[in-house]
C-alpha cells in the first residue's frame, strides 16, 4: 500500500517543501528589489521598473534553456541541484552592492535549470488515471506561497529595519535550506525516467495531434502574458502606490510597507483549501469546470480587483486610503490568481507531448517571461499617468487575457476528450515515450 502524507505521495511534500523555501529567497529578494533601487541606490521610477520586468523576464525565459537540458543531458533531479546552489549564490551577492547586476544574472541563470525540473516532477508521483492529480498543482501552490509568505516578513523587515543587505542575506539562506531538503529526501522522489529505444515515428495523425497541442499552448501563452502584463504590477508599481497612496498607521504604529506583499502569500495558503473543496463538490455534482474556462474567470476576477483599485485613487482625491482597503484588493486579486496560475501550469503539463514534460513545463515559464517584460514596460506608464487610469489598463489588460482564454476552452476540451477517447495500449505507449528505464 503506497505511504502517504496528507493523503499526497510523501515526494509531493518534498516537492513543495523544496519549492517553498525556493521561494522564500525569490520573494524575499523581490520585496526589496524595487524599495532597494529606488530607495538605496536612487534609481529614477522607470529606470527601477525596466530592471525589475528584465529581471524577472529572465528568471522565467532562462528555464526554456534550463529544460531542455534537464530532458536531454542532466536529469531533473542534477538540474534542480546545480541550478539551486548557484541560486544560493547570487541570492548571497546580492548583499554586495557592485555585484548587484551580476547578482541578478546569476540568480536568473541558477533559475533556468532549477524551475522547470521541479514542478515537471509532479506528475511522475501519480499513474495517469489518479484522481488526485489535478489537484496536487493547488496543494503544491500552497507549499509555495508559505515561502511568499514568510518572506517580505522576514527578507522585509530585516531590509527595511536593519539594512537591505541583511534582507537578501536571509534570502540565500532560505535557498539554501531548500536545497538541504530536497537532498535529504530523494528517496520519496518519483525515480528518473528515459527512453533507451527510438520510438516509431509519429504518424501522420499523430502530427497533427502534436501541432494542435502547440498551437493551443501558444494560445494559452499569449493570454498568459496578457495578464501576466497586469498581474506582475502587484511587486512593481502597486508598492509604490503602497508607499504614497495608502495610510499605513494602525493606532499607534506604522504597518511596514514589505509587510503588505506578505498578504498574498497568507491568503493563498487560507483561501486553497475553500476553493479545492468547492471545486471537489461541483466535480462531484457533473458540473467541473474546465481548465480554460477557470482561467478565464480568474483574469476576470483579477480585473475587478484592480477596478476596485481605481475606483478608490480616484474617489480619494489626492488622500491616502485607509489599508484595509488593499486588504480586501488582496483578497479579490488573489481569488483570482488561484483560479488562472496553478491551473494554467497543470494544464500545460497534462498537455505535454511525450517526452518533453519538462520542456513543456518551461514553455509555461516562457509566457511568465514574455509577461514580465510587458509588466516592465506597462509600469513605466506609472509616472505618466493617473493613477486611477493606471488601474482602469491593467484592469482592461486583465479582460482580454479573459476572453483570449474563453475563445480556447471549446479546442482545449475537444482536444483532451480526443484523447481519452484513444486506445489504452495507444495511450500507454504515448506515455512512456518508447521503451523505458528507470535511473536510480
Amino acid at each position: 500500500m503506497e505511504k502517504t502524507w496528507f493523503g499526497q505521495p510523501r515526494g509531493l511534500t518534498i516537492l513543495f517543501l523544496t519549492n517553498m523555501w525556493e521561494l522564500f529567497s525569490y520573494y524575499g529578494m523581490r520585496t526589496l528589489l524595487v524599495y532597494y533601487m529606488t530607495k538605496e541606490l536612487l534609481f529614477a521610477q522607470e529606470k527601477s521598473s525596466f530592471i525589475y520586468g528584465t529581471y524577472t523576464a529572465m528568471a522565467y525565459f532562462t528555464p526554456i534553456l534550463g529544460g531542455a537540458i534537464a530532458d536531454r543531458w542532466l536529469g531533473k533531479r542534477n538540474a534542480v541541484i546545480i541550478g539551486g546552489s548557484v541560486m544560493a549564490l547570487g541570492h548571497f551577492m546580492m548583499a554586495f552592492e557592485p555585484m548587484f547586476y551580476l547578482a541578478l544574472a546569476t540568480i536568473a541563470l541558477g533559475n533556468g535549470l532549477f524551475l522547470p525540473s521541479l514542478p515537471s516532477q509532479i506528475n511522475d508521483l501519480y499513474r495517469a488515471d489518479d484522481p488526485r492529480r489535478g489537484r496536487a498543482y493547488n496543494v503544491y501552490y500552497v507549499g509555495l506561497n508559505i515561502g511568499g509568505f514568510m518572506a517580505p516578513l522576514v527578507c522585509g523587515t530585516l531590509g527595511e529595519l536593519y539594512g537591505w543587505h541583511y534582507g537578501f542575506g536571509a534570502a540565500g539562506i532560505g535557498m539554501f535550506i531548500g536545497l538541504i531538503i530536497y537532498v535529504l529526501g530523494r528517496d520519496y522522489l518519483p525515480p528518473e525516467i528515459r527512453t533507451r529505444v527510438a520510438r516509431a515515428p509519429p504518424t501522420a495523425g499523430e502530427r497533427g495531434d502534436q501541432r494542435r497541442v502547440w498551437w493551443l499552448l501558444l494560445g494559452v501563452g499569449l493570454a498568459a502574458t496578457i495578464f501576466r502584463g497586469a498581474y506582475e504590477q502587484i511587486g512593481n508599481t502597486l508598492p509604490l502606490w503602497t508607499d504614497m497612496g495608502v495610510d499605513r498607521t494602525w493606532g499607534s504604529v506604522v504597518i511596514p510597507m514589505t509587510w503588505f506583499q506578505a498578504l498574498n502569500p497568507l491568503l493563498v495558503i487560507s483561501m486553497t483549501p475553500l476553493l479545492l473543496l468547492h471545486w471537489r463538490r461541483r466535480a462531484d455534482a457533473g458540473r467541473e469546470t474546465s481548465p480554460a474556462r477557470k482561467m478565464a474567470i480568474g483574469a476576470v476576477i483579477v480585473a475587478l480587483a484592480y477596478l476596485l483599485l481605481a475606483t478608490l485613487d480616484g474617489f480619494a482625491g489626492g488622500e491616502r486610503v485607509a489599508w484595509s482597503w488593499l486588504l480586501l484588493f488582496f483578497a479579490i486579486l488573489t481569488l483570482g490568481e488561484l483560479y488562472i496560475l496553478p491551473t494554467g501550469l497543470g494544464l500545460f503539463a497534462r498537455l505535454a507531448p511525450p517526452r518533453l514534460g519538462a520542456t513543456t513545463v518551461a514553455a509555461w515559464f516562457l509566457a511568465i517571461f514574455s509577461g514580465s517584460l510587458l509588466a516592465g514596460a506597462v509600469g513605466a506608464l506609472w509616472s505618466r499617468t493617473s493613477h486611477a487610469g493606471f488601474f482602469v489598463l491593467l484592469s482592461g489588460l486583465a479582460l482580454v487575457a479573459a476572453c483570449v482564454l474563453w475563445m480556447l476552452d471549446r479546442p482545449i476540451r475537444n482536444l483532451e476528450s480526443a484523447r481519452r477517447n484513444l486506445p489504452a495500449e495507444k495511450n500507454a505507449s504515448a506515455d512512456a515515450g518508447g521503451t523505458l528505464e528507470k535511473n536510480p
